[in-house]
């Protein structure tokens, strides 16, 4: 056989075999054990944060309390161990927070962080499987009134990538008042939600978190199939070749967009688990996990409150980074069945 022949030869044989190389590759996906190994690490670390936050601040925190026990709840479900004594207390010390400013939610001023601490605070309760009382109706009362002229929430203190996305404010509204909402303000309720999803089905996304959470309240407010489908290709389509995702355009992949995003996605149901891109972004996670559990995202928003140490690693990046670790977490834990 001549050299040409024999490169044709060659030409047709990664011809053949390029389709089953291709196919091979998508079928595969992560050792079990690694996802596994990879969340008991990350959780008693959540854990810690969250203790530590706790006992330094008598404030509710998303980065020190919603994240670690959203992990949590996820983890109890998935058979993981935790410290439920821990647990308990966070969720204690997250009602604690929205007690005492019972009467500033009833006036309807709220606390600091306004619908995003409220909502984070409420999302971290009803994951905990707590009762709702007249606190909690008298947060929703607040929801419900802040902004009420407007066709959704927003925040107004600008802290990317965890806070002032109008999408996530309103996600975290629509979710509360759901889940806390009494019978009196049922028709309120209903309202500010017919209101809420037509500026869904309008309003564009300006980068990660935008798209994350204009998914997860399309899905919440049941969008017609082909809307959410067209808000998930959206996210999807941002998905970088090392298999995470950038909060900008202009940016690096990092856990915290990742984690948000393969979160969203799964959530909503147009992802699933074992799919290639989902799979994708949990081998970056996999992979970018530091050795004592943690996940580190470096903050872009300017410091306002005086710095504290938690227990969690990162020094003055350990606010973000134990939200991206929580989500990261979260992530990891879709991956794996429900006992």
């Amino acid at each position: 056989m001549n050299t040409n022949s024999q490169m044709l030869w060659a030409l047709l044989l990664l011809l053949l075999t390029a389709p089953l190389t291709s196919w091979a590759a998508e079928a595969q996906t992560n050792d079990p054990e690694a996802i596994a190994a990879a969340i008991r690490k990350s959780l008693p670390l959540l854990q810690k944060g969250a203790a530590g936050s706790a006992e330094n601040r008598k404030c509710f925190t998303c980065h020190s309390q919603a994240l670690p026990g959203l992990a949590s709840a996820e983890a109890k479900l998935r058979g993981f161990a935790i410290d439920e004594s821990n647990y308990q207390a966070q969720l204690q010390h997250t009602f604690k927070h929205l007690q005492r400013g019972k009467k500033s939610y009833l006036a309807g001023k709220g606390q600091g962080g306004k619908v995003e601490t409220a909502g984070y605070a409420l999302w971290t309760l009803q994951d905990g499987g707590w009762q709702g009382d007249e606190t909690t109706s008298a947060v929703v009362g607040f929801i419900l009134e802040h902004q009420k002229d407007a066709s959704h929430w927003k925040q107004p203190s600008q802290r990317p990538p965890t806070a002032g996305s109008p999408f996530l404010s309103t996600y975290l509204a629509l979710r509360g008042m759901g889940a806390y909402g009494v019978a009196e303000q049922e028709e309120r309720i209903a309202a500010r939600t017919e209101a809420a999803t037509k500026w869904l089905l309008t309003a564009t996304a300006a980068d990660t978190e935008d798209r994350v959470f204009r998914l997860r309240a399309l899905h919440y407010v049941d969008a017609d199939e082909k809307v959410l489908d067209a808000a998930a290709a959206e996210l999807l389509d941002s998905q970088r070749e090392d298999g995470g995702w950038a909060q900008k355009d202009d940016m690096q992949s990092d856990a915290y967009a990742t984690a948000t995003a393969l979160v969203a996605l799964n959530r909503s149901g147009v992802l699933a688990a074992d799919a290639s891109a989902y799979q994708k972004g949990v081998a970056y996670l996999l992979q970018t996990q530091h050795d004592d559990g943690s996940w580190l995202v470096e903050s872009r928003a300017k410091a306002f409150q005086t710095y504290f140490e938690t227990g969690f690693p990162h020094g003055k990046n350990q606010f973000l980074s134990s939200s991206a670790s929580g989500w990261a977490t979260i992530a990891l834990l879709l991956a794996t069945p429900k006992k």
